[in-house]
C-alpha cells in the first residue's frame, strides 16, 4: 500500500476534506448525526476515534478526466471556497446530498464503480477502515483500491464516440450491504450523449431573459435552429437566390439542385421510395388541409367515414370537419384510456365498410402520448381504408420509416425539427398521388394551358402550385442533416432519461397533476398545480428564464377528456439539461409551497 497514488487522484484526506466542505455548506453545518467534522485531515494526523463521519462523500470522475480542482489540489476547506468552486470541481453538483437517515454506526465505506449505462454500479468493494489507518503514512486504504479499480477496469470499453460515462463514488454503508447504493452524483454524460456540444451549436441558446439564462422549454411549438441551419440559409441567399426549373441561367441551376436536393433528403429521411413521393408544403396543417381537398373531395363522400383519435391537434380534426360537413360524411373519434393512450379495442369496433380514412397523430402534442400507429395502420387497411399519419411531433423525437409503417400518408412541418418556418411535408404513396387532382392552380404545377383546357404535371409538381419556399426547404434539408448527424436513436435515448427525471421531479411536488401518464411517451409533459392558473405558472417560470407553453395547445378536445381546459406544458429537446430540469422542478415546487 506505499505506491503513491495516481496524479490528480484525492486521497482519503482530499475526500474527506471536500466531504467536510460539503457538510458545512448544508444549513446548520454539521454532519448527519452530529459526527465532529474531519477539519484539515491528512495522513499525518491523528484520526477521531470512533467511527469516521464521511457519510455520503460522492467523487465523481471520468475515467480519462478526473476533475480540474481535484488534480489541482483546490483547497474546499471552506464553504465559501466550496460554493465557488463547486461548479468546476462536479459540474453536476447539484445532485450531492446527504445519504437519508443520518450517519450508520458501521465503521465501513462502500467504494464502487458505476456505468451511466446501467443505472447501477458494476463493481464493489466492501473495506473495514480501521480509524488509526487514516492516520498511517501509507495506510490509504481507499485510496488503493480505487488505485486498483481504475488499473483493472472491470466494465467493458464504450462504443467509439460514445464515451464511458463512468463514475466512482464514496459511500460509508451498513456491515452486510451486498450492493452498492445508488450513487448522488448523476453523471451527466448520459447515453454517450454530450448535451454542451449540442448546445454549443444552437445561438438562441446564450440568450438571457429577465437576467436569466434561457431555458426553452417550448420545442412542441417550435424548435431552436443550429447555426448549421442558420448558415444555409445565409448562404442561399448570398450565393444561389433564384427561382427554379425555369430559367437557363446559373443561379436558377443552383437554386434548382438546392431544393430538390432537399427534396431527396426528406425522401431519405422518411424511408420514401423515391423524391417523387414528396410534397412541399407550408407545414403540417397546410399538408392535412391539402389532402382533406383533394383525397378527401375525390373519395369521400356522403355517408363514408373519417376516424380521428380524442389526441388530435386541431389542425387533424378542423379540416376533417369542414369535408363531413360538406360532403356529408360522418367524424367518429378513437377514445382513449386514463393514461392517455387511445383504444385499440374500441378502435377496431369503429372500423366499418364505410371507413375510408384515418387520420391519427403519431405523437400527441398536448399529453407526448406515442400512439401505436403501426397498429392502426394495420387495422385500417385490413377494414380496406387510407391512414394519414401526422408527424410533427414526432419526427424530431422518433425514427420514422413510412415505408416499414405502410402509411398511405404522412405530413410534419420543418419548424419543429430544428428547421425554419414556413416549410412543411406531405409524403403520399406515389400511386395515391398521382390520383389526387390538383389544390391550387397557378404556375409550375402546369405543363400546357390553353383558355380551352389544362394538362398538369405529375406528382409532386401538381401539387405544388406557384413559386415554394425555396430558401426555407434548403433550410430543413440542412436541418435534417444535423439531426442525422447526431442519430436520432441517440436523441431519443437522452430524451427519453430527461422526460424520465422530470417526470419523477414533478410528480413529487405537492398539489401538482400531471396529464398524460401513457407508458409510452415523447418528451411532453403535461401539467395544472392546485391553487395556480395555468398562466400564472408560466409567468413564474418565465421570471426565471423558462419558456414553457401554458394554454389548451390547439388540442381542446383531449384536455377536457380530462377535465381541464388549460395546462402547463413543458416540453423537451436534445440541448435541454438536468440542470435546467432541476430549475423548472424548483420553481414549481416554491410556487407550491406557498399556496
Amino acid at each position: 500500500m506505499d505506491a503513491p497514488a495516481p496524479a490528480g487522484l484525492p486521497d482519503v484526506a482530499g475526500l474527506a476534506q471536500l466531504a467536510n466542505a460539503f457538510f458545512a455548506s448544508l444549513p446548520g453545518g454539521d454532519l448527519p448525526g452530529g459526527a465532529p467534522a474531519l477539519s484539515g485531515l491528512s495522513p499525518a494526523e491523528p484520526a477521531p476515534s470512533g467511527p469516521p463521519p464521511v457519510e455520503a462523500a460522492a467523487a465523481q470522475h471520468a475515467r480519462e478526466a478526473v476533475p480540474a480542482g481535484i488534480a489541482d489540489g483546490l483547497d474546499l476547506g471552506s464553504p465559501e471556497a466550496y460554493a465557488a468552486a463547486l461548479p468546476s470541481v462536479f459540474p453536476s453538483a447539484g445532485g450531492l446530498a446527504p445519504s437519508a437517515g443520518g450517519a450508520p454506526s458501521s465503521p465501513y465505506y462502500f467504494l464502487g464503480e458505476g456505468s451511466a449505462h446501467a443505472g447501477e454500479p458494476q463493481r464493489f468493494a466492501e473495506v473495514p477502515v480501521e480509524p488509526d489507518s487514516l492516520a498511517v503514512p501509507g495506510g490509504d486504504v481507499l485510496g488503493e483500491i480505487l488505485r486498483s479499480i481504475l488499473a483493472e477496469p472491470s466494465a467493458p470499453a464504450a462504443p467509439a464516440g460514445q464515451g464511458a460515462g463512468q463514475f466512482y463514488f464514496l459511500d460509508r454503508v451498513a456491515p452486510g450491504l451486498e450492493k452498492a447504493p445508488e450513487p448522488v452524483v448523476q453523471p451527466q454524460v448520459r447515453s454517450g450523449f454530450d448535451v454542451q456540444a449540442v448546445r454549443r451549436d444552437f445561438p438562441i441558446l446564450a440568450e438571457r431573459v429577465n437576467g436569466k439564462p434561457l431555458v426553452w422549454f417550448d420545442n412542441a411549438a417550435t424548435t431552436q435552429k443550429p447555426k448549421a441551419v442558420i448558415d444555409r440559409l445565409s448562404y442561399f441567399y448570398e450565393h444561389e437566390n433564384s427561382n427554379i426549373h425555369r430559367a437557363a441561367h446559373e443561379l436558377a441551376a443552383r437554386a434548382t439542385d438546392a431544393y430538390e436536393g432537399a427534396r431527396n433528403k426528406v425522401a431519405r429521411f422518411l424511408g420514401a421510395k423515391s423524391a417523387e413521393e414528396i410534397v412541399f408544403v407550408r407545414g403540417a396543417t397546410e399538408g392535412i388541409n391539402l389532402l382533406a381537398n383533394t383525397f378527401g373531395r375525390q373519395f369521400i363522400g356522403e355517408g363514408d367515414e373519417i376516424i380521428v383519435s380524442h389526441l388530435e391537434h386541431h389542425a387533424n380534426i378542423v379540416p376533417w370537419q369542414l369535408l363531413a360537413n360538406a360532403v356529408g360524411a360522418k367524424l367518429k373519434v378513437i377514445p382513449v384510456d386514463d393514461s392517455g393512450q387511445i383504444r385499440l379495442d374500441e378502435y377496431a369496433r369503429l372500423l366499418g365498410p364505410r371507413t375510408r380514412l384515418v387520420s391519427i397523430t403519431q405523437v400527441s402534442n398536448a399529453l407526448g402520448t406515442v400512439t401505436p400507429v403501426a397498429e392502426v395502420i394495420a387495422l385500417a387497411h385490413a377494414a380496406g381504408a387510407r391512414v394519414l399519419v401526422d408527424g410533427a411531433q414526432s419526427v424530431s423525437h422518433l425514427k420514422v420509416d413510412v415505408q416499414a409503417l405502410d402509411a398511405d400518408f404522412f405530413v410534419f412541418s420543418g419548424h419543429k425539427i430544428f428547421g425554419p418556418t414556413g416549410i412543411g411535408v406531405v409524403y403520399g404513396k406515389k400511386a395515391l398521388l398521382d390520383e389526387l387532382p390538383p389544390w391550387q392552380g397557378g404556375g409550375n404545377m402546369i405543363a400546357d394551358v390553353t383558355f380551352e383546357k389544362t394538362l398538369y404535371q405529375e406528382a409532386p409538381a401538381r401539387l405544388e402550385a406557384g413559386t415554394g419556399n425555396i430558401a426555407d426547404a434548403v433550410g430543413l434539408g440542412a436541418a435534417l442533416d444535423y439531426v442525422e448527424r447526431i442519430g436520432l436513436e441517440r436523441i431519443a435515448r437522452y430524451e427519453h432519461e430527461l422526460l424520465e427525471y422530470a417526470t419523477h421531479g414533478l410528480a413529487g411536488i405537492p398539489g401538482l397533476r400531471l396529464i398524460g401518464t401513457a407508458a409510452d411517451k415523447a418528451s411532453v409533459l403535461s401539467f395544472v398545480l392546485q391553487g395556480y392558473r395555468t398562466e400564472e405558472v408560466g409567468a413564474a417560470l418565465n421570471r426565471e428564464g423558462i419558456a414553457v407553453r401554458s394554454g389548451h395547445h390547439c388540442a381542446q378536445p383531449i384536455l377536457r377528456r380530462f377535465g381541464v381546459e388549460t395546462t402547463v406544458r413543458p416540453s423537451l429537446a436534445f440541448y435541454n439539461t438536468f440542470e435546467e430540469i432541476d430549475l423548472l422542478v424548483s420553481t414549481v415546487r416554491r410556487l407550491a409551497t406557498r399556496r
